[in-house]
């Protein structure tokens, strides 16, 4: 797949000379994408996935294969020639979701499905692996991690990052996320601050139960958890700068088992996304605040817990700028994008900790094909296309990168 005068040259292919390659290339996308959309399995339980890679792995010539963990893989080429070590990452689990789609590769394991383009991610990294296993010669050491479980805190990242000696002489990371609301073939990215803190909240309201036609006598929690869930708002409205990004929303209320009791206790859970990390030092007093005012005025107790969730994605400028360029000289000047920020979470922001990095979207949006549903739906899916414009940024980043004085 590397063209003859690059071999005879001695030289890794450039980023330009890939389109030769998308006819071949993109068959083997799509089958690696394919038989991982069919085959998916939820965080921490990836063993068969793992497996999966790390075989076709060690069918590629000049690869170290191993695992730092049972269900993550990791990939090593070393070059000859003096260089960066460089880091590429591609996240492999799946979602507890039941696939809604009707093509002949759905799911085949019933509740879990590929609904945030992680099959997609794991294609893309396999094929740049193949690349780099052809190129006669390699600049620095390149290392790509087949990574666990991103979409259950603490998240995959944390343990290879803080457990393992994955980062350990790395001088930079990348990697990249389909997006199903750009154009398959539009790359974005952003320097700074790019996507959310997300951070959960965990309530439980004690009341007194009692019978629903005397509510005087009963302390009741639903009528108190009704007046947390409104007046938390407040805290974002009221209690936190207009210039400043925050986001409370309770997305779970359980509570009562019929209709003629006032129960006991009431159950609430919900998320809170944030930027920057003053705001998220401050955001669990100001939500604690209100719990404690409404469930006080009502005569009501509380237990309420607040868990610490993936860091805010905070891109390296002089990254995110070489990326722009690679992006520029790879799709195109019209094709490239300012990534928007995002209040969706990432724990492609453990390696930012150790190392300047940068993360960057790739479009999978297509009409025609209805791959424009939202990520985390049962019908989500992506335009195969993207699968080669993914390699092509993470090929020519990784070259790119090997080289760049950051």
């Amino acid at each position: 797949m590397t063209s003859s005068e690059d071999l005879q040259n001695g030289t890794q292919p450039r980023p330009e000379r890939l389109s030769a390659l998308e006819p071949q290339l993109s068959a083997q996308l799509v089958t690696w994408r394919r038989h991982l959309h069919m085959n998916p399995e939820i965080s921490f339980q990836e063993h068969q996935t793992a497996a999966y890679i790390a075989g076709e792995l060690r069918g590629m010539p000049g690869l170290e294969v191993s695992q730092l963990t049972p269900t993550s893989v990791l990939a090593v080429r070393k070059g000859t020639r003096p260089g960066r070590t460089v880091l590429l990452r591609a996240d492999i689990d799946a979602l507890p979701i039941l696939e809604e789609n009707t093509f002949d590769f759905v799911s085949q394991h019933q509740g879990a499905m590929h609904a945030c383009g992680h099959d997609g991610h794991t294609a893309i990294l396999l094929g740049v692996a193949r690349l780099v296993s052809e190129a006669p010669d390699w600049d620095g050491e390149l290392r790509m991690i087949f990574q666990h479980a991103e979409e259950q805190s603490p998240g995959g990242a944390e343990e290879l990052v803080f457990s393992t000696r994955l980062m350990d002489g790395v001088d930079v990371a990348t990697g990249l996320h389909l997006n199903s609301q750009l154009p398959a073939g539009v790359v974005a990215v952003r320097p700074g601050a790019f996507m959310a803190a997300p951070d959960n909240i965990y309530l439980t309201i004690l009341g007194r139960g009692g019978h629903a036609a005397h509510p005087e006598e009963a302390i009741d929690p639903i009528a108190i958890g009704a007046q947390v869930v409104t007046n938390l708002q407040h805290v974002v409205s009221r209690g936190v700068s207009a210039l400043d990004a925050l986001v409370v929303s309770v997305t779970y209320f359980q509570a009562g088992t019929t209709t003629n009791v006032i129960p006991d206790r009431a159950e609430l859970k919900g998320t809170v996304r944030s930027f920057d990390p003053g705001l998220r030092e401050r955001a669990p007093a100001l939500i604690e605040r209100v719990i404690r005012g409404v469930c006080e005025a009502h005569g009501a107790r509380y237990e309420y817990r607040y868990e610490n969730g993936y860091r805010p994605l905070i891109n390296n400028d002089g990254v995110a700028e070489t990326l722009r360029q690679v992006a520029v000289e790879t799709v195109g000047e019209e094709r490239t994008r300012l990534a928007q920020p995002t209040m969706g979470g990432e724990d492609f922001s453990a390696y930012l900790e150790k190392v300047p990095g940068a993360y960057f979207n790739v479009g999978s949006g297509n009409p025609e094909l209805e791959s424009g549903f939202p990520h985390h739906h049962p019908r989500f899916t992506i335009d195969e296309a993207a699968l080669t414009t993914g390699v092509q940024m993470m090929y020519a980043a990784a070259v790119r990168l090997g080289k760049a004085e950051l």
